[in-house]
């Protein structure tokens, strides 16, 4: 078969409550996550074994989410096909935007059809939650609601189309911060649920919910300077700032694309890395 290539797009939650600590060790949440046009491309060639490679140096390690996912791909369906996987990355790395899991969608997505091997989503959707929580979204895209780990997907009408201006920081972020941000949260920091069941309800009518995010109460402690970056998102007139996942990445969402690139325009003026890109819904 010819060489295949996928587009994996990053994510923003529009509300991650978490619910409390589980008997596995893992945490409890609700959320929304909502796809953005901001991608990894991602290609697929046959190959003898697998292998996997990155325009982005850190990501060439055993433990890259794409040759694990490829692995188990492998492992569970027998094949003894292989292949050369390309990421050229469009996601900033460790920025709370999904990209590792999304390129474990892709990658899952890719190879079943690569090696011809007929999987239907539902049958995908247990490997992709054994290689990332998140990964499960990336098999659906477009707006939907999480449970469980993540990995209990609910797709929901889309959110209206919105722009939405994004900010990595400049700050240094430890390869385990999303483990540090959950182990900063205590049980003051847990809710019922209530903020994504109401954005549930606010979706099905055709309206842009309130926004929630567990992990902005730790944030600014977790991500030293971080406050600063917040500030100049107000600065810049933007409606609301929120936290992207577990960070720290920053963004803010308008309808008004004029808005969106004032805004965007100014954070990049100032040497800093913006994006301005849009919702997208699901394929």
């Amino acid at each position: 078969m010819a060489m295949l290539t996928f587009t994996a797009p990053a994510k923003i939650n529009l509300t991650l409550e978490v619910l409390g600590r589980r008997a596995d060790g893992y945490h409890e949440v609700s959320t929304i996550l909502q796809a953005i046009d901001l991608k990894d491309y991602l290609s697929f060639d046959e190959r003898k074994g697998i292998t996997v490679e990155c325009d982005h140096p850190s990501l060439g390690t055993p433990d890259n989410v794409a040759l694990r996912a490829a692995r188990l791909l492998q492992e569970e369906t027998g094949s003894g096909r292989g292949a050369l996987i390309s990421v050229k990355k469009g996601i900033p790395v460790a920025a709370g935007l999904g990209g590792g899991a999304s390129d474990a969608a892709a990658t899952l997505k890719g190879l079943n059809q690569l090696w011809e091997l007929g999987l239907s989503t539902d049958e995908l959707l247990p490997l992709a939650w054994r290689v990332s929580s998140d990964a499960a979204f990336f098999l659906y895209g477009g707006t939907a609601w999480g449970q469980g780990r993540g990995e209990r997907i609910t797709p929901l009408p889309p959110l209206p189309p919105c722009w939405v201006v994004l900010l990595r920081p400049p700050l240094d972020v430890p390869p385990d911060k999303t483990e540090r941000l959950y182990k900063a949260l205590d049980p003051s920091h847990f809710s019922q649920g209530q903020f994504t069941r109401e954005a549930v309800e606010l979706l099905r009518q055709g309206e842009v919910p309130r926004f929630f995010n567990a992990f902005e109460r730790v944030a600014f402690a977790a991500f030293p300077g971080l406050e600063q970056h917040w500030q100049r998102f107000l600065d810049l007139a933007a409606e609301g700032v929120h936290l992207a996942g577990s960070g720290p990445t920053l963004f803010t969402l308008t309808q008004d694309k004029v808005r969106g690139e004032k805004i965007y325009r100014s954070l990049n003026r100032e040497g800093l890395e913006a994006y301005l890109v849009h919702t997208v819904a699901a394929l």
